[in-house]
């Protein structure tokens, strides 16, 4: 038995959360927040036989692409005396951070 903890942007999490569920594998969704732009992401506990890593993998991989967003940073400027001052900064977002951790024991209860 496999975890699959994947960690997606919230703007793919619901079409993963659909095609896991319609090929029958079971999710648990949680809440949370990435450090750099403090955006909303969603991160998906999938328990799974060893034999079914590469499927969930595979879906995980067509449905979360990566692309370039721009947002707004602050940045401190010398001349304002340490104010903040918003500036766009072009980020790549999106794509997904994926753990696969062998599982000792799974109960059901």
């Amino acid at each position: 038995m496999k975890l699959v903890i994947a960690i997606v942007q919230d703007d793919d999490a619901h079409r993963l959360l659909d095609e896991l569920m319609k090929n029958n594998f079971g999710v648990t969704k949680l809440a949370s927040t990435g450090g750099f732009l403090r955006a909303g992401n969603t991160t998906l506990i999938i328990g799974v036989e060893k034999e079914k890593v590469n499927e969930v993998l595979q879906i995980i991989k067509k449905l979360c692409k990566s692309r370039k967003q721009v947002t707004s940073y602050p940045a401190t400027t010398a001349w304002s005396m340490g104010s903040y001052v918003p500036y766009p900064v072009e980020v790549q977002v999106g794509g997904a951070t994926v753990f696969v951790i062998d599982v000792e024991q799974f109960n059901k209860f």
